[in-house]
């Protein structure tokens, strides 16, 4: 099947780790994310033997193997100078910001600037995203998954 890329907008807080908390938790109730065991191509929404936990979906081995092609592919935001690893989050750095996309105030408009820091698959990127005013607004997770 190969790698999907998924993308995410959600309101802003604070903790990153609480943002990302919450948007997997409401696509894994949505089942919007792709399930091993149902037909090709599919949503989990339109499979009656979907997981009802997400420690259901993940201690099934096809799930471990080919991921969801979603959010839920990963798992944690890492803190700065932290290195990246399978099933993390790295956030834009400001240099990244100013390289890619010519400011450290990222805005929505400059979300194609950015996309291509999502470089390796199972390895998601997110960035604060402002408003006109300079103040945060959105999350921005996106990253490609899956097998």
């Amino acid at each position: 099947m190969g790698a999907s890329g998924w993308g995410y907008f959600v309101a802003y807080q604070p903790d990153l780790d609480a943002a990302l908390d919450a948007l997997r938790e409401e696509m894994f109730t949505e089942g919007r994310y792709w399930w091993a065991h149902g037909p090709i191509p599919n949503s989990a929404r339109d499979c009656d033997d979907r997981p009802t936990t997400m420690e259901e979906l993940f201690g099934d081995e096809l799930a471990q193997e080919t991921g969801t092609h979603s959010i839920l592919d990963v798992h944690r935001v890492l803190s700065e100078g932290e290195q990246p690893a399978f099933g993390t989050v790295q956030p834009v750095t400001a240099t990244e910001a100013l390289r890619h996309a010519g400011t450290e105030r990222l805005t929505r408009e400059h979300v194609d600037a950015i996309d291509s820091l999502a470089e390796r698959s199972w390895l998601g990127r997110c960035a604060v995203l402002h408003d006109t005013q300079g103040q945060p607004e959105e999350i921005y997770f996106w990253g490609f998954s899956g097998d």
